[in-house]
């Protein structure tokens, strides 16, 4: 029996001396065969200049709504906008999309890359292959455009080409008003060497 007590004291003996040893050469080999780290595996951040996010103050999808004085109904909306740093209500702004919906049920939609909306001067000024539409059916494409926010007026400045319900035409500039004349009423005016393609409309054939 004391055979045995002495075998089981060398082996208890010897455990607490080679299990520490083993455990610190697994230690030393998981850190011998462990990747070294590289900084260009780290995740990728997007590079953004804080301080300039910061300086520009840029907005997301801006909105502008109001009525003008002679009932039309006004909404301009942008993709993104830049307040300018002398005038918070004046801003400058990209993918702009303006709509004008007038007392006697004309639309007018009009669309540019770039533009200023000036609460300030109550204006929009688009610039950047102006599009205008109306529900009359004309389309015109203009390089520059000012649109008043407090009342009905639409100026675009060419060379300008439209479609027209009744054909095709070339101008100077373009106004779209109210009537002076009638009440309610709105004005469209193509001027400044108008030219005109008259394409008359074809009945079909029954």
């Amino acid at each position: 029996m004391a055979g045995f007590t002495d075998i089981h004291t060398k082996l208890v003996f010897w455990l607490k001396i080679l299990l520490p040893l083993g455990a610190l050469a697994i230690l030393s080999t998981l850190f011998l065969l462990s990747r070294s780290i590289d900084p260009e595996d780290a995740i990728p951040y997007a590079e953004v200049d804080v301080e300039e996010l910061a300086r520009e103050q840029r907005l997301s999808a801006p909105e502008y709504a109001g009525v003008t004085t002679d009932g039309a109904a006004v909404t301009v909306t942008a993709a993104a906008a830049r307040p300018d740093a002398q005038d918070s209500r004046r801003v400058s702004a990209t993918g702009i999309h303006a709509v004008m919906d007038t007392a006697n049920s004309l639309k007018a939609v009009l669309s540019a890359a770039e533009g200023v909306i000036d609460t300030g001067a109550s204006m929009l000024t688009l610039s950047g292959s102006v599009d205008i539409s109306t529900s009359t059916g004309y389309h015109v494409a203009a390089p520059h455009v000012t649109s008043a926010l407090d009342r009905t007026e639409v100026i675009a400045d060419g060379p300008l080409a439209a479609e027209a319900p009744y054909g095709k035409l070339e101008a100077g500039s373009m106004e779209l008003r109210a009537d002076p004349e009638a009440e309610g009423g709105n004005v469209l005016i193509f001027k400044d060497g108008v030219k005109l393609v008259y394409e008359p409309e074809t009945e079909e054939a029954p």
